[in-house]
């Protein structure tokens, strides 16, 4: 019995890197900070395992039964994208104004800010949703690439984790002017991926009509 019938370490590698460049987990701390960097340490680390949470149970869905869910609601990927790309951009459009983090927010309003924007759409993204569907079906059935698949998710979170976890050594670095400066890079950043996943949205319904 092949080594591949128990794990698909190319597969593994694949999908690992992937989603790592898709999730892109360095890219995330400049807007995991904008949102709750002025928040004491302990409300950081719970937003950051909610957030990642949260982005591993809606991969995990999708890998599981992302076909049949789509299939059953009748959408498509395009229609992913450009839902995530429009709730981007009102994340975006608050950072770039200063009106997100501005106040003390209540417990619940962190819970928020951990479910919507940072585990979906920007981490659970429709990028990371798409690339895990083409993964499932690469799977073809096998125990060892799926084996394969569910350790590089969980390698994936268990990086963004780390990423998201220890930003607070950023923020000593960087202070509370550096923390508004990022705020409005990340409002910038977050903009244009919002565009870009708008236009890859029409360009999908365009190619399908």
């Amino acid at each position: 019995m092949a080594v591949s019938d128990f794990f698909d370490a190319k597969l593994f590698m694949s999908a690992t890197i992937t989603l790592v460049v898709i999730m892109d987990p360095p890219g995330t701390v400049p807007v995991f900070l904008s949102l709750v960097g002025r928040k004491p340490m302990a409300t950081r680390v719970k937003a950051a395992r909610q957030a990642v949470l949260v982005s591993l149970l809606v991969i995990s869905l999708f890998a599981v039964a992302g076909q049949a869910i789509l299939a059953y609601l009748g959408i498509g990927i395009p229609a992913l994208q450009g839902a995530g790309g429009l709730l981007l951009l009102l994340i975006a459009l608050q950072l770039l104004t200063g009106n997100a983090g501005s106040n003390e927010p209540e417990a619940a309003e962190d819970v928020n800010v951990a479910l919507v924007p940072l585990g979906t759409p920007l981490l659970a993204g429709p990028g990371a949703i798409a690339a895990t569907i083409v993964f499932v079906r690469q799977a073809d059935g096998r125990v060892g690439a799926y084996i394969a698949l569910a350790l590089a998710i969980l390698t994936v979170h268990f990086v963004l984790y780390t990423c998201m976890r220890f930003s607070g050594v950023v923020i000593r670095l960087i202070k509370e002017s550096g923390i508004t400066l990022l705020a409005k890079i990340a409002g910038l950043l977050l903009a244009a991926i919002a565009v870009e996943l708008v236009a890859n949205s029409v360009q999908g319904f365009i190619a399908g009509g």
